[in-house]
């Protein structure tokens, strides 16, 4: 079921997103590369500097005299692999930085985010298999978890090039009304209000809920004061939660998905077929998480 607002014209009074610095991580393969040009289109837009940063993994078990051998080659591939990152003209109208850091994932990239005070950090997952899962975790899940910015996921259903600039014609707004649900609306609405998007707001029933006391709660989430043209809709569905949402950005043909997702000090990145781990892999659109 999808139905409209009433009227409200009284315009929204800041738009509460700050993206000076965007920090993009990196292995150096394709699905990172997708991830970096979603970057620098955000940034073109917002003016942001974007800093590109690939964390080279520590191997505790190797013997100290090979370890420095094969951390020196590691490090010259990739410093290599970083020039050809930023090279080909891709970082036009972008200012950006380059880092390259050795330790665990997550607490180096922790680091990295409050050294240089950090507003979004964008990310691209390969949307590993259930085992390959369970085996060594999703790098892309273990940084959403942890993360207290929000994060930007790009995975390998997203086939579209990015424009030079941002542009979002389509939002989807999905809740469960959990806790942080009015944070995570307030930046969707942030940025419909921005770039003039149409925003849908959704909520996946598995109880069989009253539709209209639903569609009630989807409205205290919208902002006081939201603007004609990012007058909301808001859309009620039956089913799994991770299909539904799929399913709704398909119809609306989305340009960005915004969700929230729990925090997981343990098993972060290894709980198989998590919600928005699903809804990363399989959408057609970047989507943004921010944690709960």
């Amino acid at each position: 079921m999808i139905q409209q607002p009433e009227t409200n014209q009284a315009a929204l009074n800041a738009t509460g997103v700050s993206l000076r610095n965007v920090l993009v991580a990196t292995d150096f393969s394709e699905t990172a590369d997708r991830a970096l040009e979603q970057a620098l289109s955000l940034a073109r837009t917002y003016g942001s500097k974007v800093f590109v940063v690939h964390v080279l993994p520590v191997d505790l078990m190797m013997a100290p005299e090979l370890a420095e051998a094969s951390r020196e080659r590691m490090r010259q591939t990739a410093r290599t692999e970083m020039k050809r990152a930023i090279g080909s003209g891709r970082f036009l109208n972008v200012s950006h930085e380059e880092i390259i850091e050795e330790g665990n994932l997550w607490p180096t990239l922790e680091s990295v985010i409050q050294r240089h005070f950090i507003d979004l950090l964008v990310v691209g997952t390969h949307g590993k298999s259930l085992i390959e899962k369970l085996l060594i975790g999703s790098s892309a899940e273990e940084i959403f978890r942890h993360a207290l910015i929000p994060v930007l996921t790009v995975g390998p259903g997203v086939w579209r090039e990015p424009f030079y600039s941002l542009e979002l014609k389509n939002i989807l707004f999905a809740t469960g009304f959990g806790v942080g649900a009015e944070r995570q609306a307030a930046y969707a609405f942030s940025l419909a209000q921005e770039h003039r998007s149409r925003i849908t707001l959704l909520h996946v029933q598995e109880d069989g809920d009253e539709e209209e006391s639903t569609v009630h709660q989807l409205r205290e989430l919208v902002p006081t004061g939201v603007e004609m043209h990012c007058l909301p809709l808001f859309r009620v569905a039956q089913g799994d939660p991770a299909d539904e949402i799929l399913r709704a950005a398909e119809d609306i043909q989305a340009n960005l998905i915004v969700i929230g997702a729990k925090p997981r000090k343990s098993l972060a990145g290894h709980v198989p077929r998590s919600k928005a781990y699903r809804v990363v892999c399989g959408a057609p659109c970047p989507v943004l998480t921010i944690k709960s």
